[in-house]
């Protein structure tokens, strides 16, 4: 043992790796569940996608980074970790399509052509830039969308504003022609969704306004059934609530409920319905949801993963699912966003304890 580890352990600090396994104590899943260590010292892990090779990239937000994590031998445990570009303007969001890896910068999308073959020393291209460049709520979350356009969000540059067409919406992006298009407006800041795998509908996340109370208003779950839906920012929250400095001449009726009410300020970020063969035929297309955890209320709350049970369409059931990221007011991790591996384990991201969970179903 080194002085400075010997002495860093005397002080009661542990090294990144220690203090990243030492949150699995802490942690409760649901019956029949493990949640391992994918992979540790990831500096605040965000949105993370797989390739068909099964190479995990992750973005990050403050680290400025993209990582490429490597289970060369499978056994649920990256072992390689390489830091494919840093230094971007808060790449948080990712997508795969065709080999090629899409980030999400604030201002632009870049491109890593057939990504897997070009870890060493990987070079992008621009493939959008023209996105507003304000930070916040700037940061992205990709996905490509069943018929190949690749979905965008811009949220708000504010904690409550008026509307703006640049803001606040999820856009189309071909990235082809560069053709651009409103999916959904009327949403605050949205860095979550993913399409039902039988009904290919849309379904994303939306984080509340601040500054009204400790519960109100909702955090929500929005389904979309139609090009352009307005689902109510800045004038009405969570299909209920009529803002009180936007709202005044709006009516409810003209804007899309939630298809889930979540509690204020819990945060959902990445949703993911779940579609591998490892878990129990009950969780097959049900929709997992990252609540991040609050920043700004007087007591916490949050910071858990649960599972959306949906039947036909609506949700009938919300329960939790991984637990114990905060306790007595202190904070262990924040979960951000989901994928899956080959076997159907679950990924999950923690931007805070920088880590990337796995979550497996064990067989009795």
């Amino acid at each position: 043992m080194n002085k400075l580890l010997g002495s860093l352990l005397l002080l009661g600090i542990t090294s990144a790796p220690a203090m990243a396994k030492n949150i699995l104590d802490k942690l409760t899943v649901a019956p029949g569940f493990v949640v391992s260590l994918f992979a540790d010292d990831v500096e605040n892990a965000r949105q993370i996608a797989v390739s068909k090779k099964g190479i995990v990239y992750a973005g990050s937000r403050k680290a400025g980074k993209v990582y490429a994590l490597i289970d060369h031998n499978s056994d649920g445990v990256a072992d390689k970790k390489i830091v494919i570009a840093e230094g971007l303007n808060m790449p948080s969001g990712l997508a795969i399509k065709d080999g090629d890896l899409y980030v999400g910068e604030v201002h632009r999308i870049i491109r890593f052509k057939n990504i897997d073959t070009q870890l060493k020393d990987p070079k992008f291209d621009v493939i959008y830039n023209a996105l507003p460049s304000e930070r916040h709520h700037g940061w992205k979350f990709l996905r490509f969308t069943p018929t190949g356009e690749l979905l965008i969000p811009v949220g708000v540059p504010c904690n409550i504003c008026a509307e703006d067409e640049r803001y606040g919406r999820i856009f189309s992006l071909n990235v082809e022609t560069k053709q651009i298009k409103t999916i959904a407006q009327g949403v605050r800041n949205t860095v979550g969704f993913d399409f039902h795998p039988s009904t290919q509908a849309l379904w994303f996340s939306d984080n509340g306004r601040d500054m009204m109370g400790d519960d109100i208003p909702p955090d929500e779950i929005n389904r979309v059934s139609k090009e352009g839906e307005h689902f109510g920012f800045p004038y009405v929250h969570a299909g209920a609530i009529i803002d009180p400095e936007f709202g005044k001449g709006k009516n409810i009726a003209d804007y899309t409920s939630p298809a889930l009410a979540l509690a204020a300020h819990v945060a959902p970020l990445g949703i993911h319905f779940y579609n591998g063969k490892q878990f129990p035929a009950n969780y097959k297309q049900q929709l997992f949801v990252a609540e991040h955890g609050s920043w700004n209320r007087s007591k916490k709350s949050g910071y858990k993963v649960a599972l959306a049970t949906i039947e036909q369409g609506r949700v009938t059931k919300y329960t939790p699912f991984i637990t114990g990221f905060m306790k007595d007011e202190a904070t262990f991790g924040r979960p951000v966003a989901f994928a899956e591996l080959g076997d159907g384990s679950l990924l999950v991201s923690d931007d805070y304890a920088n880590v990337i969970y796995r979550v497996s179903y064990k067989k009795n």
